[in-house]
């Protein structure tokens, strides 16, 4: 019985790894940030972006508001005309603050922790 458990959690393995690589690609490096090449290829909430980002290990986290301020200002690519998540939170714990890091800081809003943007990865080295 034992053995027939290890064959779906090392497929289940394999397939968390494999979008590892693909999300964080070659990370490009500004400043004292690693930028993970490619967003995740799906929409969603603040609470869900958190722990996608968490599950890439090796200390991947969501950007904060000044970070994606940064990923603007260095012109970083490859990003979708969309909202992104922050991990800066604001008005207590319902919202947090999102952007578009093409359209730059006049850009920010709060949004609900519940609704859906695009998430890219971030970590410090």
């Amino acid at each position: 019985m034992k053995k027939l458990l290890i064959i779906p959690m090392l497929f289940m393995c394999s397939m968390v790894i494999g979008q590892s690589k693909k999300i964080i690609g070659k990370p490009i490096k500004i400043e004292n940030l690693e930028v993970a090449q490619n967003d995740f290829p799906k929409v969603m909430t603040w609470y869900e972006a958190k722990k996608a980002c968490y599950a890439l290990g090796s200390r991947w986290r969501l950007p904060t508001k000044d970070e994606l301020d940064i990923l603007y200002k260095n012109k970083i690519g490859g990003f979708a005309d969309g909202y992104y998540w922050s991990s800066t939170k604001n008005q207590g714990y319902y919202y947090a603050y999102i952007a578009k890091p093409i359209a730059g800081l006049e850009d920010y809003h709060n949004y609900a922790l519940g609704r859906i943007a695009n998430v890219r990865a971030v970590r410090d080295f």
